[in-house]
């Protein structure tokens, strides 16, 4: 994924969640997020930049049907067209803006998986914010570096996202102890890779069906200390070539769950 802040169909834009025992939620992802000798995150979830990638808002009664998941925004072409699609495909529609004319203006929902994710227009290019991205290595800051779903049925949620956001599909071969499978990168307008769809088999098996974010941090192993210090927990590991862990998925301490790894 190249930077969030890009005004095309498919592209994320940003990611949240709204959780009950805020402020020990805050306390938690700041700590988490905060590790190294120039943390790529200050203490009130802004990046070093200052720029909102991520938003950790509190569980207020407008938002108590939600679920406790990451939540990533996606643009998409028309949000109008996007809930009808989702709701004809089996997805379900949690919150749906409109403005004084009834034109939808942002809208959750929920896949037939049970995953949640936003959707908003495409926003104009003068109205983004500063842009950070993976690539950007020569001033490392917070960002959404990727996000993926894990499900059983990879090929029929590849289906509707593809019809639901508008995403093109580009087939990755994988194999799991000797046995080939697919899984999918799903690609914006311009053909960047937005988003994975992922078999719960081989690296990703036990992987919650929800929306993951990965999130860059300073220092992985003082941050995976801190996450089970902390109340949180790790639910696996991937270990690089010289065996070290090079990204960790966790659990946050009200069970929403995300990946971590080195920058």
């Amino acid at each position: 994924m190249t930077h969030p802040f890009t005004p095309r169909i498919g592209a994320v834009f940003s990611a949240d969640i709204a959780v009950p025992e805020h402020e020990r939620e805050v306390r938690f992802y700041a700590r988490v997020l905060g590790t190294g000798d120039r943390p790529l995150w200050r203490e009130d979830l802004m990046n070093t930049r200052g720029t909102p990638i991520i938003g950790l808002g509190e569980r207020i009664q407008e938002y108590a049907e939600l679920p406790l998941q990451w939540m990533p925004h996606v643009q998409v072409d028309d949000v109008a067209t996007s809930v009808e699609r989702s709701v004809e495909l089996g997805g379900r529609v949690l919150m749906h803006d409109k403005d004084e004319h009834g034109a939808s203006l942002w809208a959750v929902l929920l896949d037939p998986n049970g995953a949640a994710f936003g959707v908003i227009p495409v926003i104009p290019e003068a109205m983004m914010p500063d842009a950070v991205g993976a690539e950007d290595e020569a001033t490392p800051s917070g960002h959404i570096a990727w996000l993926d779903l894990t499900v059983p049925n990879a090929v029929e949620t590849r289906d509707f996202y593809r019809q639901v956001i508008g995403w093109a599909v580009q087939e990755v071969e994988m194999t799991d102890e000797g046995v080939r499978y697919t899984d999918f990168n799903m690609l914006a307008e311009d053909g960047a890779p937005a988003a994975g769809v992922c078999c719960a088999r081989g690296v990703n098996q036990g992987l919650p069906p929800v929306w993951i974010i990965y999130l860059p941090v300073g220092d992985l192993a003082e941050s995976l200390r801190r996450v089970e210090a902390d109340g949180g927990r790790v639910i696996k590991t991937l270990l690089d070539e010289a065996g070290e862990t090079s990204y960790a998925a966790i659990e946050d301490p009200v069970g929403a769950s995300l990946v971590l790894f080195q920058a």
